[in-house]
């Protein structure tokens, strides 16, 4: 279980050092800069990314006080 708590690295690295490659204006990804999208992309894939670490967690298991 331990093991599977470090994908929440993951988002920390990607928000925190992908803007230093992802830094540009173009391409326009639905009409967003490419920043902006990547932002907005791994946003939402650190919401599932957390909900994979949920499930997986045996102190989650539901009949356990």
């Amino acid at each position: 279980m331990r093991r599977i708590r470090w994908l929440a690295v993951v988002p920390f690295l990607a928000l925190i050092v992908g803007p230093f490659f992802a830094n540009r204006a173009t391409p326009l990804v639905f009409g967003l800069p490419f920043l902006l999208a990547w932002i907005v992309a791994w946003i939402l894939l650190t919401s599932a990314i957390m909900a994979v670490i949920y499930a997986t967690d045996p102190a989650n298991r539901e009949g356990e006080p």
